[in-house]
């Protein structure tokens, strides 16, 4: 499952959204077009080395367009959002996923969407696969096919200095923003029962569907903090110029997941797992994370949905 002055004048404020969704970035071994903004990107590997055996297992639809057309929301960066033409998906899960594609001597189409779409998307039609940080879960598993490629937990962000005196364990009665459709929201909602069922009073949850605009909530003072996955954290907190910082260490720590239709697409996601072995050996996959500063949520088994907790 979503990073330039030091001081935010209110002009400044009222574009951070789009600042944190919208900073420029060299893509790895990779050229794209795009069309207008907000619609997609399609990308292709500028170095593909095509594996005849797993490009044999890819979808007779997917294999005719020669094109895998992906959900995704690029507000999430560093792991997918828009480059500074407004127009391109970019991020750790775009480059990797890219190399994984030109294993199959495939592109790739980046189609922006709201997060809480995707999946339906995929078992819909609309998109072939859904890519955007989707943390592996029980329930996900029970709607679609799920190929974990990465790791990360939840973290909470204040503002610099923690001035609302946040504490995770106790945040009752404050103003917390998470985004729309992640295991965020679940998360503060529960705790904010447990301070209800305590008496004492709910938590406030902030939520919107665009993660650039949970990360202005903290930085105006509108929200006391956010929980947000480690990535997008810490991106978060480099792109603010140290006006916000985590608070404590992540926790439930899970597997990405890549995302395909429930039903019939087996066989591709198995091919999927062994391209995403192919780059590891290749040293491939630690490059991209390095490049995006991600490398501690690396991960070596790769798999079909994988076995979770919750």
């Amino acid at each position: 499952m979503l990073r330039r002055t030091t001081v935010l004048s209110f002009v400044g404020l009222s574009s951070l959204a789009l600042g944190l969704s919208a900073c420029g970035s060299d893509s790895l071994s990779t050229s794209s077009s795009s069309s207008s903004a907000g619609q997609s990107s399609t990308t292709s590997s500028a170095s593909a080395t095509v594996d005849a055996a797993l490009a044999a297992k890819v979808p007779a639809a997917i294999k005719s367009a020669g094109v895998i057309k992906i959900g995704t929301d690029a507000t999430y960066k560093p792991n997918e959002y828009l480059d500074a033409d407004g127009k391109t998906v970019i991020g750790m899960d775009v480059d990797l996923f890219n190399a994984v594609a030109a294993k199959f001597g495939l592109k790739t189409e980046w189609v922006p969407s709201s997060f809480d779409a995707i999946i339906l998307g995929v078992n819909s039609g609309k998109y072939d696969m859904g890519i955007s940080s989707f943390t592996v879960n029980k329930d996900r598993e029970k709607e679609a096919t799920m190929v974990s490629y990465f790791a990360a937990g939840t973290q909470w962000v204040t503002q610099k200095g923690n001035p609302s005196k946040v504490d995770p364990e106790n945040a009752c009665g404050l103003n917390i923003a998470v985004q729309k459709g992640t295991v965020q929201v679940d998360d503060i909602n529960a705790r904010s029962k447990k301070c209800t069922d305590g008496g004492g009073k709910a938590i406030n949850v902030l939520i919107d569907s665009d993660q650039g605009k949970v990360t202005t909530m903290v930085v105006s003072g509108k929200a006391d903090a956010m929980l947000v996955d480690l990535p997008p954290a810490l991106a978060a907190v480099d792109d603010t110029q140290g006006q916000l910082e985590t608070l404590g260490s992540q926790y439930d720590s899970a597997p990405y997941g890549y995302v395909l239709p429930k039903t019939g697409s087996d066989d591709f996601a198995a091919a999927i797992v062994e391209a995403l072995k192919a780059l590891k050996a290749d040293g491939t996959y630690d490059q991209v994370l390095a490049k995006w500063k991600t490398q501690d949520g690396a991960i070596n088994d790769f798999a079909v949905n994988p076995p979770v907790n919750s």
